[in-house]
């Protein structure tokens, strides 16, 4: 079945229909998910969201851009929605603990398991996702996608709503600002 008709048989309710987008996008979905949140329980959560998300708003899928690439962009808002959900309750927690309404901190756990990486290379890439964490929004986008999903810099301008320029500027900019954080971290190590 080609994109147009899948896309007219979701918008027509085909639950058929529904089941192959999933079973076509559930990986990519859920990569992608946890190359951005670092944990496998949130990323099926995330993945679970975008799929509903999807089902849910089909009749506003114009066409202008390809299926898979109107799936990034509702996996990456899903995404940076949930981080900015654990931000925020991590501030409300210090807050509390400050004020002596609780003694712990939340605290994210740093274990991470991303299937693209090599047993032996986690703790090195533990490291560098730890860093990519820290990075501005739209460079951890364009980095996220191009450099764990393996995407071109220009299907990431259309995810990002962006120019090809733009991708390559915050890549280069992401780059730099990761270069410094791994050196600071690798020289200040024991």
């Amino acid at each position: 079945m080609n994109e147009q008709e899948l896309v007219g048989r979701l918008k027509a309710g085909d639950e058929s229909a529904f089941r192959f987008m999933v079973t076509s996008w559930q990986d990519m979905v859920y990569n992608t998910a946890l190359g951005f949140v670092q944990s496998e329980m949130d990323a099926e959560d995330v993945a679970q969201e975008v799929f509903v998300k999807a089902f849910e708003s089909i009749q506003g899928f114009k066409g202008e851009s390809k299926l898979s690439t109107w799936l990034y962009r509702i996996t990456v808002t899903k995404c940076l929605d949930l981080i900015r959900s654990k931000k925020r309750k991590k501030r409300f927690a210090f807050v509390q603990s400050l004020w002596g309404y609780n003694d712990e901190l939340v605290v994210d756990p740093a274990d991470f398991h991303h299937p693209g990486v090599a047993a032996e290379k986690r703790q090195q890439a533990s490291a560098l996702l730890r860093a990519v964490e820290s990075l501005p929004e739209q460079q951890k986008i364009a980095f996220v996608l191009t450099k764990l999903e393996g995407l071109g810099h220009k299907e990431v301008g259309d995810i990002m709503g962006t120019t090809v320029p733009a991708v390559e500027s915050l890549l280069q900019r992401a780059k730099n600002n990761l270069k410094k954080k791994l050196e600071n971290e690798y020289r200040n190590k024991p």
